[in-house]
């Protein structure tokens, strides 16, 4: 079934929710700037194993509303607080990717008790991208500033640039460039609102999560591409992991950001693993 609900803040949120409603629930969170149909490989693994699965356009991404206001990890926590609440799940798995990753953080850090039962972050941007007095090993503010003069000078190209290149690895020698992937991700990219991606770029990059990962007290999984070019290992999973408390990292030789994407047959079986486990 897909469908949508208001949020509390005001905006329609789309969702799909595939599978038996009394089987336990997975929720995924997509990265900037895509959609729900990020996860289609994932969803469609997952129900075939017997999960409900859960995915949900973030605002102002995909088919939900094209928010100018909102647009930071407060509100997007606050918007899964309300699905969560809409579809009265218990003991969920949620499982972010990217930005994704730290919605799920900060959701989970505040969700009601006995909500959510496990936490995955996949290529996920906690503790803090950017670089700063604390956080030395971050990005530069310029990177960012980058992304969004991009972004507003010609978005369709830049969002065709991104997927081309470091996005799946692309750009790597002897890389294997699937031309659908690339289209998908501006398809999904251009569906959302111009506004809202502008913003986020500062919810994904500026928001600091140390706090809000040090809170968790599920299992978290903490899955990464040693070769991730958006969100560089050593300054992300690496540090994650050791602000959880039942955090466990994996890692992935040679695999990109997006490698839920370019190697869900590697992914999802570890995801299946931990999920049982």
């Amino acid at each position: 079934m897909n469908s949508t609900i208001k949020t509390k803040n005001g905006a329609d949120l789309f969702f799909k929710d595939w599978g038996a409603k009394d089987a336990t629930p997975i929720v995924f969170h997509h990265g900037w700037p895509l959609s729900a149909d990020d996860w289609d490989n994932q969803m469609l693994f997952f129900l075939s194993h017997g999960y409900r699965v859960i995915a949900f356009d973030r605002r102002g991404h995909g088919r939900s509303t094209q928010t100018d206001t909102g647009n930071e990890m407060d509100t997007y926590a606050a918007d899964v607080a309300d699905l969560t609440d809409h579809l009265g799940l218990e003991g969920a798995i949620h499982v972010g990717h990217s930005t994704g990753g730290g919605e799920v953080a900060h959701y989970v850090a505040r969700a009601k008790p006995g909500r959510v039962a496990k936490a995955v972050l996949i290529g996920a941007v906690p503790p803090i991208m950017l670089k700063t007095a604390a956080n030395p090993g971050g990005l530069p503010l310029e990177v960012f500033d980058g992304f969004r003069k991009a972004l507003a000078a010609n978005r369709a190209q830049f969002f065709l640039d991104v997927p081309s290149g470091p996005f799946y690895g692309y750009n790597r020698p002897g890389a294997k460039v699937d031309q659908g992937v690339i289209w998908n991700w501006w398809r999904q990219g251009m569906m959302g609102g111009a506004k809202a991606h502008y913003d986020c770029i500062k919810a994904f990059s500026e928001t600091d999560f140390t706090d809000d990962l040090k809170k968790i007290e599920v299992p978290t999984l903490v899955m990464h591409g040693e070769d991730d070019q958006i969100v560089p290992i050593a300054d992300s999973a690496l540090l994650s992991v050791k602000l959880l408390k039942k955090g466990t990292l994996k890692t992935y030789k040679g695999l990109p950001h997006g490698m839920c994407t370019t190697h869900p047959q590697i992914v999802n079986p570890d995801l299946l693993a931990f999920i049982k486990s």
